[in-house]
């Protein structure tokens, strides 16, 4: 590629007092973009200026640091469950399968970012690389969060419905893991064959699907990724998790209720941790993965819902990239939340990944309920 396409090689000439590292007045984004990349870019990035490359480098680092931390957790969290026989339980298919759809996201994403980033500050690779990109990080993306919508259903059914519900089985699950990964593909390939598009979008140093045109291929597109890829998936885990709270919140004041009367102030075992159950546990861990995922996700669906009903004008490139920088550090987050919150992966990093220097009683204390609930499991 010439020298002459690239970001850092487009000076602003020398300013009275110096050197400048801007750009000569006038010079758009999409005018150090190299030709062959040119007819997939959206001509409202043509409204913006060039972006100090400075962004470039610091997207980069960051990605750099997000995904050694994400190669890190997410292979501890496969490489545990491998490893470790008692942790190879029907609900660990779900946590080990969002490792992986993470470990998709870092391969399929950083390397290429990163790349970009420190090599011209645009995308610097083919226009069907591009498309390809695009997809990888729609199938790893809802993959991730169909896996958390089917870890919420588990969390439910267990704390929920208690004994009397039925124990999640390796065949229920293989059947959640089917269904994430084939709704995920189907997603992701419709671009491809002309209902929506893969183009790049922000600061150019990477692609995703077209959320700024409005002929209607697209804009149905966006509709339907919006509904169903996020509002549907959305409600269905507010709704796990608001009568998982619910359930917790009477349990814990029948505990109490029960103590007052025996006279006593706590029921619980003086081992367990801070006299805290198993269910409060595992609900914490999940809340705040769910509230991550939350947090991560809805600024990018904001800007999604923006670009293709309501005024793009501020929608600037660094608007529409630090956003798609805050949904990929799922994969970065995801892993620590499970393995360095979970009783049973604990104390499997304690003895098998020592330099995490991880310790973790063994919980022999557990809650009745939850430990009828895992023996159920492993059994099947």
């Amino acid at each position: 590629m010439s020298h002459s396409h690239s970001p850092y090689a487009v000076p602003g000439g020398q300013a009275p007092g110096g050197p400048s590292f801007g750009y000569p007045p006038g010079v758009s984004l999409v005018d150090i973009v190299p030709p062959h990349i040119k007819d997939l870019i959206h001509p409202h990035w043509s409204n913006f200026p060039p972006v100090n490359p400075m962004w470039h480098y610091l997207l980069g680092v960051i990605y750099i640091i997000l995904g050694s931390l994400a190669i890190f957790g997410n292979g501890v969290v496969i490489y545990l469950f491998l490893k470790v026989k008692r942790l190879r339980m029907p609900s660990n298919l779900l946590v080990v399968n969002l490792a992986i759809m993470d470990m998709l996201m870092l391969l399929s994403q950083f390397p290429f970012f990163v790349w970009n980033c420190f090599n011209g500050g645009v995308w610097m690779f083919s226009p069907f690389m591009c498309e390809l990109y695009a997809c990888f990080g729609s199938v790893s993306g809802l993959g991730s969060l169909w896996t958390l919508v089917f870890i919420s259903y588990d969390r439910y059914n267990v704390i929920v419905h208690g004994v009397g519900g039925k124990p999640l089985t390796f065949t229920k699950a293989a059947l959640f893991l089917l269904f994430v990964w084939s709704y995920a593909i189907a997603i992701s390939l419709p671009p491809f064959f002309g209902w929506g598009r893969y183009i790049p979008e922000g600061i150019l140093d990477s692609c995703s699907f077209d959320y700024l045109s409005r002929p209607w291929s697209i804009r149905s597109h966006g509709v339907f990724l919006f509904v169903c890829c996020y509002c549907v998936p959305l409600c269905t885990i507010l709704y796990s998790y608001i009568f998982i709270v619910k359930a917790i919140v009477s349990h814990e004041k029948a505990m109490r209720a029960q103590a007052k009367k025996m006279n006593v102030t706590n029921l619980r075992s003086g081992k367990d941790d801070g006299g805290q159950s198993a269910e409060m546990r595992v609900a914490k861990v999940a809340c705040i993965n769910v509230t991550l995922w939350l947090i991560c996700w809805t600024p990018y669906a904001a800007i999604v819902l923006q670009g293709l009903f309501f005024d793009q004008s501020t929608i600037t490139p660094l608007v529409s990239m630090l956003p798609a920088l805050l949904a990929k550090s799922t994969a970065c987050y995801n892993p620590m939340v499970y393995a360095l919150s979970h009783p049973r992966f604990r104390q499997a990093m304690q003895t098998e990944v020592p330099c995490c220097c991880v310790q973790e009683p063994d919980d022999s204390t557990s809650d009745a309920k939850s430990t009828a609930t895992e023996q159920q499991n492993e059994s099947k």
